[in-house]
């Protein structure tokens, strides 16, 4: 069928739901939701058997819907209604929640119900957006197919929203206010995480912290310690430790409640407010833990971002690790895998081109050590989802495995950049010089299925994240034991070693850097623009050109269809 998904942002969600679609055989189409001019204009344009929302904030113009089927994706259980779903289902610590594709209709989220999923919410509270990225995307993802595939036949008619049905538990609740937002360090501290982790990633939870209006987000439990609710007691890798009104959370990231601040380390962010706070143990991005001849280097970059300091210390991680008397060393992301370097905290530096420089040959020392490693072999686990030098940044290991559903974007173009990473070495080396052009050039999403096939991911496993992990690390284990590891292990150095008298690593680096400072400190192709709309959450103006090129294509189609159809 020809497709049209309308949407606030290309977010994660809807490149799955893309991915998934075009991979079902559809022709699909994207369109942001900038106004309702523009939305009825692309369906006019593109003449859509079905369209899609699987996420849209606006209304649905009357033209769009009454034109053509337009089905929304919430996230919600049948009959939950409203803005702040998923807020309200983690402060209220629902037991179970939900995803409905209904239709849209004059009423928002009234309309007859073309199917639904349910699944147990967690025990301790999650953050909103680790709920929204992981069970909300599943179900909706599942919906999305079930829906095409529902469109196709006939015969089906969507079940009209019935109150009376035992199956329709959800109602109609209000959107969040600022109130709700608000805490007191006071509370309990369950209250708290609970209140924050319900705003997370936004809009934050609103607090005075060392006498300034703030934001925070990225909260942890923290030990039980006596002292002034609001104080802060100590400090670690750029996370602050507040007292609450019965122990203390770990805060690892604010925004300060003022024109144009960015959410930053909350250390970075409080800056000389906690200058001379003491540090702390107990708290730590990164972990190292062994296995049955397997070390594993654990990450979990709060979004994927990855500043200077925190490249350096996982560059160090990685560096200790080679150094254990271990046969494989695992690269472990957490719920994102990597996005590269941290825009928030070049965005906020005194001298932003500087630091993105300084990023920049951070997180290639990095990659350095993934490439350069000959003592062990090396697997990269994916379970989180990737982009720009964050996909780079794995692909110098023996095996990369991904989770299924991960989504991958393995370039930089949208953001203004070459880009650096050794990607000019890995990406090459693993799908061909072709598609690596291709892949960066595109500048469009690869599911995990399309990553292996493509031989940009070696093996793809299911499961949850927690199941991911540990298939992984049973693979690594199982690589460890294997009779051929020492042929394996010599391979990898001969590849190496033979690589290295072909086109030197150095060689790479330094004529992807010669691109990257055109890029940063001549701002060639719009980096410096491209940084703050993200940083700041500029509303997007128009269609990217990415993706309306793809638009068109499906647009022209339609033409085509249609002209064939009076013949």
């Amino acid at each position: 069928m020809r497709i049209l998904l309308l949407c606030s942002s290309f977010n994660g969600l809807t490149q799955r739901a893309w991915l998934e679609l075009r991979r079902a055989g559809h022709d699909v189409s994207v369109e942001l939701a900038v106004s309702e001019e523009v939305m009825a204009e692309a369906a006019e344009l593109a003449k859509p058997d079905l369209v899609i929302c699987p996420f849209l904030k606006e209304r649905v113009p009357e033209r769009v819907w009454r034109g053509f089927r337009t089905v929304i994706i919430h996230p919600g259980p049948p009959g939950d209604r409203g803005p702040s779903s998923l807020d309200w289902a983690i402060m209220d610590a629902e037991p179970e929640w939900g995803v409905t594709a209904l239709q849209a209709v004059e009423e928002m989220d009234a309309g007859p119900i073309w199917g639904f999923r349910t699944f147990a919410m967690p025990a301790e509270a999650p953050r909103k957006s680790a709920l929204y990225n992981g069970p909300v995307a599943d179900a909706a993802v599942e919906l999305v197919v079930e829906v095409a595939a529902k469109a196709a036949d006939a015969s089906f008619a969507p079940e009209p929203l019935d109150y009376r049905s035992p199956e329709v538990r959800g109602r109609l609740r209000r959107a969040m206010r600022h109130a709700d937002r608000e805490f007191a360090w006071e509370e309990p501290t369950e209250e708290i995480v609970r209140r924050v982790r319900a705003a997370d990633g936004a809009p934050g939870g609103r607090v005075r912290l060392c006498g300034l209006p703030v934001r925070v987000f990225d909260m942890y439990r923290g030990p039980e310690l006596a002292g002034e609710p609001g104080q802060v007691a100590a400090r670690r890798e750029g996370a602050v430790l507040v007292h609450t009104g019965d122990g203390s959370v770990w805060v690892g990231h604010v925004r300060l409640e003022e024109e144009g601040a960015a959410k930053l380390p909350a250390a970075m962010a409080l800056g000389e407010l906690v200058a001379g706070v003491p540090e702390r143990p107990g708290y730590s991005e990164i972990t190292y833990d062994r296995s049955d001849g397997v070390g594993v280097v654990s990450f979990d970059f709060y979004n994927g971002a990855m500043s200077t300091e925190q490249c350096r210390r996982l560059a160090s991680a990685l560096r200790y690790a080679v150094a254990q008397d271990t046969r494989v060393v695992v690269l472990r992301g957490g719920e994102v895998f990597s996005n590269g370097i941290h825009l928030n905290v070049i965005e906020a530096a005194r001298h932003p081109e500087l630091e993105a420089w300084m990023n920049i040959n951070a997180i290639n020392a990095v990659c350095r050590e993934v490439i350069g490693c000959t003592r062990q072999l090396v697997v990269t686990s994916i379970g989180g989802n990737a982009g720009a030098g964050g996909v780079m940044m794995g692909l110098g290991a023996d095996r990369v495995i991904i989770r299924a559903g991960v989504v991958l974007n393995p370039h930089y173009r949208t953001m203004g950049l070459f880009g650096s990473e050794y990607w000019t070495y890995a990406l090459p080396r693993r799908v061909g010089a072709e598609r690596a052009l291709r892949l960066t050039g595109d500048a469009l999403p690869i599911g995990a299925v399309e990553a292996v096939e493509a031989g940009l991911a070696d093996r793809m496993l299911s499961g949850s994240r927690l199941e991911f992990e540990r298939r992984v690390l049973e693979y690594a284990e199982r690589l460890a034991a294997d009779p051929g590891y020492e042929r394996l292990l010599a391979a990898r150095r001969q590849v190496r070693e033979a690589d290295e008298r072909r086109k030197p690593l150095e060689a790479y680096r330094v004529e992807e850097l010669a691109e990257m400072s055109r890029d940063m400190f001549d701002d060639r192709n719009g980096f410096r623009a491209a940084r703050r709309a993200f940083v700041r959450k500029v509303r997007a103006q128009v269609t990217p050109e990415h993706l309306a090129r793809h638009r068109e294509l499906s647009g022209a189609s339609a033409r085509a269809d249609g002209a064939a159809s009076h013949m």
